[in-house]
């Protein structure tokens, strides 16, 4: 069984995880493992049509983001990678800084030193220079893709659900995944 590691923080924007969530619970072959923040579960009660329970059971793992010592803060445990959405600046911030104060940045400090894949997914408007000087100090490092949650035309959505499909698309074809909605471009 494959792992992917699924860190969800104070930003705005939980209702892509959600959906992510969704998207990978659809894949037999993975096995998920949810690290959400104080700020994240907020966040989920803020802007998503579900509890945070419920939320929670969308993955097949849930962690604690107290637990420092909880697998996925070890680099013997193996996974594919990480995904972090939404990624919040504190979050960007703290990852590029080795600063591993919880479970979910030190998951992904296990990630990066581990050369695995780990797809940020920031939300910020606008960013600032430290933001932007964070974001592309990350994307220097092996394995390390930024990728905001930016919209696309150019399959020609009909509505905000096509829109998120086709980001949710991009960030799991980075695993090999394919999703349905997802529509690459073909000119």
């Amino acid at each position: 069984m494959k792992r992917i590691i699924v860190g969800v923080s104070g930003a705005s924007g939980a209702p892509l995880a959600e959906r992510l969530l969704r998207e990978l619970r659809t894949h037999g072959d993975i096995e998920t493992h949810l690290v959400i923040t104080y700020g994240g579960e907020r966040t989920v009660g803020e802007e998503c049509d579900i509890s945070v329970d419920a939320f929670k059971a969308l993955a097949d793992v849930v962690h604690d983001n107290r637990n420092i010592g909880a697998s996925v803060a070890s680099g013997s445990f193996e996974t594919e990678g990480m995904i972090v959405l939404p990624c919040s600046m504190k979050t960007a911030a703290g990852i590029a800084h080795g600063y591993s104060d919880n479970l979910l940045l030190r998951a992904a400090d296990v990630t990066v030193k581990e050369q695995r894949r780990l797809i940020l997914v920031p939300r910020e408007c606008p960013m600032s220079k430290i933001h932007l000087d964070n974001l592309a100090y990350l994307s220097s490092l092996p394995g390390v893709v930024i990728m905001p949650p930016v919209l696309s035309y150019y399959h020609h959505p009909k509505s905000l659900d096509e829109m998120e499909a086709q980001l949710i698309g991009r960030i799991l074809g980075r695993f090999g995944l394919q999703t349905d909605g997802f529509t690459p471009w073909d000119p």
